[in-house]
C-alpha cells in the first residue's frame, strides 16, 4: 500500500461482490419532483452534514439529526436533534428512531456493518422511502489501474466481524464495501451510494488540501512532489452535498464515484491556482520527482499520489456516471480561493495545525537536497 492512499484512509475515517441483484450498469432516476421532503441526516455536524443541511433548508425541506451531541452542537439550533449512537449496544442507540419515517435519510457516517444494518433495518421497517449512504473509493481493491469505474473489483476483509481501522487504516475500505451491502440489503432497491475521494473545501478538517493554498500563500521556495501534469481528484464539499441532494429530490437510485472534476486535473494547475489566490508575489515551485520522493520512505506529501505503480490510477476514477446523473463542480480557481479565504478566518491555534501536513523543517532540508 503506498504511503499515500495509507494516509487517505487513515484520515478519512470513507466484502466481496455486491448483491447478485444489484445493477450497477445504469443509474435509475425517478420522475422529476418538487416536493418538499423530510430529510434525516446521520451525523450532520460534522463536515458533510453542514452543508447538506445549509443546501437542503435552501432547497425547502424539513430537517431531523439523529447524533451523538458532541460535535459542533452550537450548529443549527432551529432543527430537531435526536439524540443516540450509531451503535445499537450503546445507551439508548437508536431507539430515538424507532417509529419515525422520512422521506430519505442520509448516512454519512457509517463505518462499522453492524451499526450501518441496524438503522437500515429500522428504516426498511419503517417505511422510509429512500437512503443515500455516503461510502468512499477506498471501497476497491486496487488503485493501479486507470480510470476505474463502479464495477471494478471491490476490497474482502479476511475476518467480516472486525470493527477497527487496523493500522493505516487497512480495514476501512473493506468496511465500507459491508456497509454498502447492509445499506443495501435493507432498503432493498431504495438506495444510493455514493464513492467520493478527497473531499475539500472550507471547513475541510483533515488540512489535506488546504496545507496547499496555505502554503503557496506563504511565499518563497515551496517544495511540490511530482511533476505538473500529474492528476488530481477533489470533489468540493459544496458539490457533493448538492449531488447528494439531487439524488434525492430526483430519487435517483445506484452506485455513483463522487470524484471531480469532470475533466483530468492536472497537478500543475491546482499549483497556479493557488499562486493566484495567494497574495505571496515571490513563490517559487520545486519540483520533487516521484522517483526522488519514492527514495525518502519518512516522506507523505498531502493529497498527492505518485502517477505510477500501485497508486497510478489514485486519481483517475471515472466519475462518468455521475456527471451523467447531475453531478456538478465548481472550478479549482474557486475551490482554492475560498478555501484560503475560510482558512484565514480561523483562530490562529486552529491555523497552526496546518504545519502537521509536512514538518516545514522537513521541506528545508529536502530543498536543501535539490539545491534549492
Amino acid at each position: 500500500m503506498s504511503n499515500d492512499r495509507r494516509e487517505f484512509l487513515q484520515v478519512s475515517l470513507a466484502a466481496g461482490a455486491l448483491l447478485a441483484s444489484r445493477s450497477l450498469a445504469s443509474a435509475k432516476e425517478g420522475p422529476e419532483t418538487q416536493a418538499k421532503l423530510k430529510i434525516l441526516i446521520l451525523g450532520g455536524t460534522g463536515f458533510i452534514g453542514p452543508a447538506l443541511v445549509e443546501l437542503a433548508q435552501a432547497n425547502g425541506h424539513t430537517i431531523s439529526l439523529f447524533n451523538r451531541g458532541k460535535t459542533n452542537t452550537e450548529l443549527f439550533p432551529e432543527i430537531e436533534k435526536i439524540v443516540g449512537d450509531r451503535d445499537p449496544k450503546k445507551g439508548d442507540g437508536i431507539k430515538g428512531l424507532e417509529d419515525r419515517t422520512w422521506d430519505v435519510v442520509f448516512d454519512d457516517c457509517g463505518y462499522y456493518p453492524r451499526h450501518v444494518a441496524a438503522s437500515a433495518e429500522l428504516f426498511a421497517k419503517n417505511g422510509v422511502g429512500h437512503l443515500i449512504y455516503v461510502s468512499s473509493i477506498s471501497c476497491y481493491a486496487k488503485t493501479d489501474v486507470e480510470n476505474a469505474d463502479e464495477t471494478a473489483e471491490l476490497a474482502k476483509l479476511s475476518d467480516p466481524a472486525v470493527e477497527k481501522m487496523g493500522a493505516g487504516g487497512e480495514f476501512y475500505g473493506g468496511l465500507k464495501v459491508l456497509c454498502e451491502e447492509a445499506s443495501e440489503r435493507a432498503m432493498l432497491k431504495k438506495t444510493t451510494i455514493i464513492r467520493p475521494g478527497y473531499i475539500v473545501g472550507p471547513t475541510d478538517p483533515t488540512d489535506r488540501f488546504t496545507y496547499w493554498p496555505v502554503r503557496v500563500d506563504q511565499g518563497g521556495k515551496v517544495l511540490v512532489p511530482g511533476a505538473p501534469n500529474d492528476p488530481l481528484q477533489i470533489i468540493d464539499v459544496r458539490d457533493l452535498s448538492a449531488f447528494m441532494l439531487r439524488c434525492a429530490e430526483k430519487k435517483t437510485i445506484g452506485v455513483f464515484n463522487a470524484c471531480g472534476p469532470k475533466e483530468r486535473l492536472p497537478w500543475g494547475d491546482v499549483l497556479a491556482a493557488c499562486k493566484k489566490a495567494g497574495s505571496a508575489k515571490d513563490v517559487e515551485l520545486k519540483w520533487m520527482s516521484a522517483e526522488k520522493v519514492a527514495q525518502h520512505k519518512d516522506v507523505e506529501f498531502p493529497i498527492w499520489a505518485a502517477y505510477a505503480g500501485e497508486s497510478k490510477g489514485f486519481h483517475t476514477i471515472s466519475n462518468k456516471r455521475a456527471v451523467a446523473a447531475g453531478m456538478t463542480f465548481r472550478s479549482i480557481d474557486t475551490i482554492v480561493a475560498d478555501t484560503l479565504k475560510w482558512w484565514k478566518t480561523l483562530p490562529a491555534y486552529r491555523r497552526e495545525k496546518i504545519a502537521r501536513q509536512f514538518d516545514p523543517m522537513k521541506e528545508a532540508e529536502l530543498l536543501a537536497s535539490l539545491g534549492g
